[in-house]
């Protein structure tokens, strides 16, 4: 059924299959992602260390500007469901229980242990004990539609749940008495004992009833979540709850020329001493305990003009909407107001890291293309040569000429791409454009905003 639904799909949106999107925006004294160490990431390329903003970084910076602003009424995803990305399954549900008068004596216990009956896994330590082991992607409902399924079936889940606490406890306890034999005989041995990890069968625990796992899977199921269906999910820890491929592709933003930056120290003043300072009633006293900074230290920050690049599968999107029981017709709508906010989000949005102190995320784009095919297209490789400002000039035109001719390059020599649009918010980009125009050395059309970028 859903090959003859992906053929189905693919021949009414035969050559535009796929949208392509590229950009070029200039970013001065940033850090949008740090690595483990709080430093900017780097990649080699082409010779030279380039500046890095992971994918990870840019798909959640556009993932929760979409969700956020549908869920403001604001937007081309208004009205529609979107999902959240959390460990605190069990919370939300208790909480949900809690709003249909369930006490909280009651409500976290139960919403645990059905969750645990479907095999996800809770922390060990006091602070993780009520959240799940792994992030859970999900309708942002999940919880209050599993909650009214607990509530409307309280009298069989209760007493599931009392045979399922009742159980494990006879279990941990035999487990104890296990690894204290495990460890006695291998201390006699000298050996270190091996921990087993023993299946519910194996320890009487009783399996959750197939009608609770039902409802548990369809509340945690995807959906109509438009930002599941975009951007997918992996839940390998729950066999039978479906998976979903995601339509939207994502590739790591790079400089395109050798990386730059820096180590800024910093000093943070301590006000109370600045206060004692300034009323100071003489020179010895202010210049007393109360002289320097209150707290120094240092902060890595880069510039650079930054490619990059995502690609939406208008396929797999209508196939992933359909799949969570819109009907063809229903999908398409949703699937077109989809591609909008992306687009949107992938012009506006930006990693919030550092975004008080840097503003970055008041940046624009100098530069955006967007084109459809019959594939996604790629062009990092245009940037493989590192741009040599003090040779070839500011690093942003050279690269927009580059990407621009680059691809009239490209659709010249194949059949499965179009000439797609491109908008700018630069004037020095705005009179390359002109220039090309002029030219005829301008593959697409010109866009005056993010809307006409789309053409589904």
């Amino acid at each position: 059924m859903t090959i003859i639904r992906t053929n189905a799909v693919s021949e009414r949106l035969d050559g535009h299959q796929f949208l392509s999107l590229h950009a070029l925006e200039s970013l001065v004294a940033v850090l949008p992602v740090r690595d483990e160490n709080g430093m900017a990431k780097i990649i080699p390329f082409g010779g030279e260390t380039r500046s890095l903003i992971t994918s990870q970084a840019r798909r959640r910076a556009e993932r929760t500007l979409s969700r956020e602003k549908a869920n403001a009424g604001e937007g081309a995803l208004a009205g529609y469901t979107m999902g959240i990305r959390t460990r605190e399954w069990a919370q939300l549900t208790a909480e949900a229980l809690r709003g249909l008068g369930w006490e909280e004596q009651d409500a976290l216990p139960v919403a645990k242990a059905v969750l645990e009956g479907v095999g996800l896994k809770f922390g060990d330590k006091e602070r993780t004990r009520n959240l799940t082991k792994v992030l859970l992607f999900a309708p942002e409902d999940a919880g209050a539609k599993l909650a009214e399924y607990l509530d409307a079936n309280r009298d069989d889940v209760v007493s599931w749940v009392g045979e399922f606490e009742e159980a494990r406890k006879v279990a941990e306890t035999a487990k104890a008495k296990t690894k204290g034999k495990k460890r006695a005989a291998a201390a006699d041995e000298d050996l270190l004992p091996v921990e087993v990890e023993e299946s519910a069968a194996e320890t009487g625990v009783p399996a959750l009833p197939k009608p609770v796992r039902t409802a548990v899977l369809a509340a945690l199921a995807p959906r109509d979540a438009i930002d599941i269906a975009l951007y997918g999910r992996f839940l390998a820890e729950i066999a039978d709850s479906p998976n979903v491929d995601g339509a939207v592709m994502t590739g790591p933003a790079f400089t395109v020329h050798a990386a730059a930056q820096i180590d800024d120290f910093y000093s943070a003043a301590d006000d109370s001493k600045i206060r004692r300072k300034t009323n100071a009633l003489d020179y010895l006293d202010a210049a007393g305990d109360d002289a320097g900074a209150g707290m120094t230290g240092y902060q890595s920050l880069i510039s650079g003009t930054f490619y990059r690049h995502a690609a939406l599968d208008r396929v797999q999107l209508r196939v992933n909407l359909m799949a969570g029981g819109m009907s063809a017709e229903d999908a398409d709508q949703a699937a077109v107001a989809a591609e909008r906010q992306f687009v949107e989000a992938f012009i506006d949005a930006m990693p919030a890291a550092k975004k008080n102190t840097t503003a970055s995320t008041g940046s624009l784009p100098k530069l955006v293309l967007a084109f459809d095919g019959k594939r996604p297209f790629n062009y990092s490789a245009v940037f493989e040569d590192p741009i040599d400002e003090q040779a070839e000039g500011g690093a942003s035109r050279v690269a927009a000429e580059k990407l621009l001719r680059h691809h009239r390059l490209v659709t010249r020599k194949r059949s499965d791409i179009a000439g797609g649009r491109v908008l700018t918010y630069d004037l020095g980009i705005q009179d390359l454009l002109d220039s090309l125009t002029a030219e005829g050395a301008l593959a697409a059309a010109e866009a005056d905003t993010a809307e006409e970028l789309t053409n589904p």
